[in-house]
């Protein structure tokens, strides 16, 4: 699906439903608010699907794998030949994301959007073998990093068929945090500094070598703050238009998809330029440490569940956070409500 068509058709989240379901909450019999972000969570579900009836059903970790250009500079602890591998490792079940999907009850389904090697991973969705060298030029032309979107919203129509009602960002690329501070930096007017971190495990030394591939890659390409698809062509990386197609896909079949960390975020932050009302179809789930990853939730009106220090990646963050949503959705739906019990019903104070 084009995604202009798929801006066209998402609708912001229904209200009537977010108020029954806040409704619902405020009658159990329990403090009013007491599970803090958790009702939120449930409340804004409600919402996304237009009933108050809310539950988890299946649920699903689209990874989006792809290879940036740009780790020619030098801005990578590992070599671009990773990729390939932890995505493969993706189909073994063999990957911190899949030992945390099987916890959690969530399938895990990695796509090649961009890898620069061919794997077993399904290439159905693939647009190039890779990006090229942003501090030398574009990452890739315009109508590709349209293609990506594109595949994302595909996607997760693709997945929505086939009986999810609950989807996650997760990414597999090596380079990919260089892309993303680059992309984030620009939307939100930020220098490098302020958007840039350790990536993988990088040195003090190799973090300032970042910071400054991605100061000329800027300069050299100066991309469009105003225009998500030229920052996202000139800057960006395959595997964020596909995280920014699949939050686009997920708000056409009005179902939640759950961000994960730094990149998913900044992809979150494209899709949101790209339709705003896509922010309503959006589940923040925790705080990474990359020191841009908070600047980016604020900018898209997110706020995060878990502060756990994570900043791995391939959707861990998104599959740690469902167990908390199964177990809110269970509070809601089968608690005992004060009328039930026979108790008068806490009231709001001012």
């Amino acid at each position: 699906m084009r995604w202009q068509e798929a801006a066209a058709r998402i609708v912001p989240a229904d209200r009537s439903a977010m108020q029954a379901a806040a409704g619902r909450w405020n009658s159990i019999a329990k403090p009013l608010h007491s599970l803090g972000k958790l009702e939120t969570c449930i409340i804004r579900m409600a919402g996304m699907t237009g009933s108050p009836d809310v539950e988890i059903s299946a649920k699903a970790i689209a990874e989006m794998c792809a290879d940036n250009g740009v780790v020619a500079e030098g801005v990578t602890q590992t070599g671009q030949e990773v990729t390939a591998i932890v995505a493969e490792n993706f189909l073994f079940g063999d990957t911190c994301a899949c030992i945390m999907g099987q916890c959690c009850g969530a399938d895990i389904f990695p796509f090649d959007i961009g890898m620069v090697t061919d794997t077993e991973v399904d290439r159905r969705y693939k647009v190039r073998y890779g990006t090229a060298n942003m501090a030398e030029g574009p990452a890739m032309n315009r109508e590709d990093a349209e293609k990506s979107i594109e595949a994302g919203i595909d996607i997760a129509i693709s997945l929505k068929n086939k009986g999810y009602g609950i989807l996650a960002c997760g990414e597999m690329g090596i380079g990919n945090t260089t892309s993303g501070s680059a992309v984030a930096g620009v939307l939100l007017g930020e220098e490098a500094e302020v958007m840039t971190g350790r990536g993988a495990g990088l040195s003090p030394e190799g973090v300032m070598k970042k910071i400054h591939v991605i100061r000329r890659a800027i300069e050299i390409n100066r991309p469009d703050p105003s225009d998500p698809l030229d920052v996202l062509a000139k800057v960006g990386g395959l595997d964020i238009g596909a995280m920014a197609g699949l939050y686009l896909g997920g708000a056409v079949c009005r179902i939640p998809v759950v961000l994960d960390g730094f990149i998913s975020g900044v992809a979150a932050l494209v899709a949101a330029r790209l339709c705003p009302e896509a922010a309503d179809y959006m589940l923040a789930s925790h705080a990474s440490t990359e020191p841009g990853a908070a600047r980016v939730l604020e900018a898209i009106g997110m706020s995060p569940i878990l502060y756990a220090d994570m900043c791995l990646g391939e959707g861990t963050g998104a599959a740690a956070l469902f167990p908390l949503l199964e177990m809110a959705c269970r509070v809601y739906r089968s608690m005992s409500t004060f009328s039930d019990i026979h108790v008068e019903q806490y009231k709001e104070l001012s």
